[in-house]
This record gives C-alpha cells, sequence and structure tokens, in this order.
C-alpha cells in the first residue's frame, strides 16, 4: 500500500489553488450573492504567530467557507492592528525604557516612529502562515489601522456615538496601570485576573471621645489606609461591641467568633447595637492628611454596599482608591484628594509614607506595605494581619498589578445599551450554546461604561476638542469636518496620538 504524504498532498493543493486563483474565482462566483459580513481580527505583526492564532484562524476560514459554498458572497480582507499599548511596551523593551516619564525624555515623535516600524517585523512570518494553513485571506489589500483612511472610520463611528449622547466625560474610577501610565477598559482588566497571596488587615480605628473603644475594619489592601475618610456599615446587619484585653470593640455581630478566633483572643459581647447607632460615631484619623480634612470626615455613614461575607462587617472607605467608596463619598460629599500619585507614588502632604512607591518592578512594593503596618503597630492601631489568597487584576500587557483610581476619562456609556445587548444576544446563534447565557451573557448583565481614553502615545487620536473658555466641545467625524474649524486650513494637519496631545 502506497503510504501518502500528507505534507506533500497540501503542498500541491495550495499550489493548484494559488495558481488557479481558486480564492479569487469563489469571490467572482459569489459577488451576486447574499453578503455574510466576514471582519479579520487583525493581529498585530510585531509578534510572531503562535498554535493558538492557527486554531482561531482554521474556524474562521471554516465558517466562511461554507457559507461561500452556500452561496454568500464573503469578502475577506486582512487587516493589521498597528496601534495600541502592546506595540508600545515592546519598543519600551527594545529601547530600554522603563515608564512614560522615560518615554517623553526619549522624544514621542522618534518613539512614535520605532513604533510605526516595529509593527511589521514579522509581517512575512504572518503571510507565510496564512498561506501555508490555507487561510483564504486576501493579503494584497489590507486595512491598516494607522492609516489616516481607517483612522478616520473610527472618527465617523465616535462622532455617531456622540450625536446619540452616549459619548461622556466624567471623573470615575477606573482601572489604572502605573507602568504604563493609562486607565484600561473593563474588558482588558478580564483578561489579566491572577490569584495572589495578599497581605489583609484588620484595623482599629479609634472611637472619638473614648479611651479604648475602636471600630474593626478589614482590607487587603493596606497603601489605600492613609486615604482613608470614612467607615460603612450596612443598615440592615447586627453589630456588637466586644471586650477583650481591656479595650472595646464594634463589629458585625455574626462575624465576632470569627475575628477573634483568627487572632485567637479571649472576648465577652457587652451589648448588640443597631447600624444606624454606630453610624452615629466619628472616629480619630489614622494619617492626619490634611487635604482630607472636613466636617464630614472621619465619621460612620450607612452604605448598601456592606456586608458580612468576609471581614468585620465595617468597611473602610479610601473615596478616590474604589467604585464602591467613590459612589458613596460623591453622594455624602466627602474630600477627593489623591493621597498616590499617578506615578504610584504617596505625595508629600502624606505623614511616614510620602514618596514611597506602591508598585514598583511590576509588583506589590512589600517595603512599602511593611512601613504601613509598623506604623499602624507602633500606634496600637493593628488588631491583626494574615496571608489572603484572592484573585488580582493585572495590566494583560506590562503584567504589573492595577490600581483602582479615580480620574476624567471619556467613556462610552455601556450601561445604557446593556437591555439591548442582552436583548440582542438571545438572538444570536452561539455555539456552544451555553455561552450566550453563560459567560458571554453574564458579561453582559454586568456590564461597565467603556473607559475609551488612553493616555499613551501611539494611538488613535480621539477627534474630541473642548474650549478653554466655555463648555463647548466638538466631536469630527472625519478630517473634512475638522478642516472646516480651522484657522490656518493651509497648515499640514498630522493624525499622530492621543491622550496628552
Amino acid at each position: 500500500m502506497r503510504q501518502i504524504d500528507l505534507v506533500k498532498e497540501e503542498e500541491k493543493t495550495l499550489k493548484f489553488w494559488e495558481e488557479h486563483k481558486v480564492f479569487e474565482k469563489t469571490l467572482k462566483a459569489t459577488e451576486g450573492g447574499r453578503s455574510f459580513v466576514f471582519f479579520e481580527g487583525p493581529p498585530t505583526a510585531n509578534g510572531r504567530p503562535g498554535i493558538h492564532h492557527i486554531l482561531a484562524r482554521s474556524f474562521k476560514d471554516i465558517i466562511c467557507r461554507f457559507k461561500t459554498m452556500q452561496g454568500r458572497f464573503v469578502l475577506r480582507r486582512a487587516g493589521w492592528d498597528t496601534h495600541g499599548l502592546p506595540v508600545e511596551i515592546e519598543v519600551e523593551k527594545k529601547l530600554g525604557l522603563k515608564n512614560k516619564k522615560e518615554v517623553e525624555k526619549f522624544g514621542i515623535a522618534k518613539f512614535n516612529q520605532e513604533c510605526r516600524k516595529s509593527v511589521w517585523q514579522y509581517k512575512d512570518e504572518w503571510e507565510k502562515l496564512t498561506r501555508r494553513m490555507g487561510f483564504w485571506l486576501d493579503l494584497k489589500h489590507p486595512y491598516i489601522t494607522y492609516e489616516p483612511g481607517y483612522i478616520e472610520s473610527v472618527w465617523g463611528l465616535i462622532k455617531k456615538i456622540w450625536d446619540k449622547k452616549l459619548l461622556v466625560k466624567d471623573y470615575k474610577i477606573v482601572p489604572f496601570c502605573v507602568r504604563c501610565g493609562t486607565p484600561i477598559s473593563s474588558h482588558e482588566v478580564a483578561q489579566g485576573y491572577e490569584m495572589v497571596t495578599d497581605k489583609s488587615v484588620t484595623v482599629k480605628f479609634k472611637v472619638a471621645g473614648e479611651a479604648s473603644t475602636y471600630l474593626l475594619a478589614w482590607t487587603t489592601t493596606p497603601w489605600t489606609l492613609p486615604g482613608n475618610v470614612a467607615l460603612a456599615v450596612g443598615s440592615k446587619i447586627k453589630y456588637a461591641e466586644v471586650e477583650s484585653a481591656g479595650e472595646k470593640y464594634i463589629l458585625a455581630k455574626d462575624l465576632v467568633e470569627k475575628v477573634f478566633g483568627r487572632v485567637k483572643r479571649d472576648y465577652k459581647i457587652v451589648k448588640e447595637l443597631k447600624a444606624a447607632s454606630v453610624a452615629k460615631l466619628a472616629y480619630e484619623p489614622l494619617f492626619a492628611v490634611k487635604e482630607l480634612a472636613s466636617p464630614k470626615s472621619y465619621k460612620v455613614y450607612e452604605a448598601d454596599f456592606v456586608n458580612t461575607a468576609e471581614g468585620t462587617g465595617i468597611v473602610h472607605t479610601a473615596v478616590m482608591y474604589g467604585a464602591d467608596d467613590f459612589e458613596l463619598g460623591t453622594k455624602l460629599g466627602l474630600p477627593k484628594f489623591h493621597t498616590v500619585n499617578r506615578e504610584g507614588v504617596f505625595v508629600k502632604s502624606v505623614p511616614v509614607v510620602a514618596g514611597l512607591a506602591i508598585v514598583t518592578e511590576a509588583k506589590k512594593d512589600a517595603m512599602t506595605e511593611k512601613v504601613i503596618l509598623f506604623y499602624l503597630k507602633k500606634q496600637n492601631l493593628l488588631f491583626g494581619e494574615a496571608e489572603y489568597k484572592h484573585e488580582y487584576p493585572f495590566c494583560w500587557r506590562c503584567k504589573s498589578p492595577l490600581l483602582y483610581y479615580a480620574q476624567e476619562s471619556w467613556f462610552i456609556k455601556m450601561s445604557a445599551l446593556r437591555s439591548d445587548l442582552i436583548k440582542n444576544n438571545s438572538k444570536i446563534n452561539w455555539v456552544p450554546e451555553h455561552l450566550r447565557e453563560g459567560r458571554f451573557g453574564e458579561w453582559l448583565r454586568e456590564v461597565k461604561d467603556w473607559a475609551l481614553s488612553r493616555e499613551r502615545y501611539w494611538g488613535t487620536p480621539l477627534p474630541i476638542w473642548e474650549c478653554s473658555k466655555c463648555d463647548h466641545k466638538l466631536v469630527a467625524g472625519s478630517l473634512d469636518e475638522l478642516n472646516a474649524h480651522r484657522a490656518d486650513s493651509s497648515a499640514v494637519l498630522i493624525l499622530m496620538r492621543h491622550g496628552e496631545a
């Protein structure tokens, strides 16, 4: 029996397809048919293709061929993703640049030129793979995301979103990468969760006017403690005043045994308290940050996000570093002041830790955490500490831990479209079917507003201009529309970047 050489047979078939322009002929034969719309999710050619790309492209090719065999016209245009943070990070590595400051020192124009060159590094390998695996794709007429024509098409979409009042500038909590110096979107965050072991601490907040009575609050982010400005309790939670070793502690009654058992301390419940009575208390600040002082600061408030699933039933609130914290702070009119700057370093006015970094070398700085905990111990404000294993978000590109950080950004109001998204999802023929209501459906039900803007250099410039004297904003949907508003129409306009342009 003759042995079949599958590799040679494949190569013969590929040669036949190319010599006889079979792909082109299928397009010609079906050009009058109903379109089946296919968009090639473009690869970035500054990295080599891997086995996962072969798998994804095989599915794409099978579906497009099947639809062609049904008589549908399936235009298959190749694309190249040439913009964005992945490109910038690769160039930073090549040039030995560690952060945005070093990029700016190197020169943004030179940096962007390096980005432009780098995106074609492995183009030949991608095209070779595409041909060799038999993926029918129009490689001669690709769309390229850094070209003005493509950028203009994005501008057109942004203008439509603006006209529908779905594009807004807002000040809210966003996932922020200190190393990259930019916020990222919620769907990018979903790609970067890792299981980590962090230090969890239970902190004593001394009740004002009481000699030795403390409110107990628990956190897995000790770096946020200098930014504490309030405590939150749940209105439906029962609280208790507990006596132990000559001191009194207030926490959720259902968690007393668990909290004191963790530190192996004897205790006695003195009395039960309602949330409303706990919410009347004020306490002494852990760190005397003058910018956080106000008549509303360092008090206990009721909030609906507090639960007894873990912790103490009392939530430490740092307005600038958590979505619930920020929402509560905005509602109550609490001070909004960053104790940590955009480089992830404590600002000068924060006692004890000024100048210390939260994140160094793509990980949380253990020394900074030790300084905070040592200070709390010295002040008799640390009730307990323990290792805590949990999922934590990391930058999907540089692998640095993310901070939830309040700042101004541009958002697409996806939350306003939630019901429409869920309704349309129910009409999609999902394979496998369980994804419709499962992973994808769950994501849609919790969809967040899309943080659109990036404070970087090599990306599509947002077509938004704001008047410096009034609140007027111009969103240009095309170059022609932008040119119509220019004072000097003879000047050359170059589309370069967004963020700090």
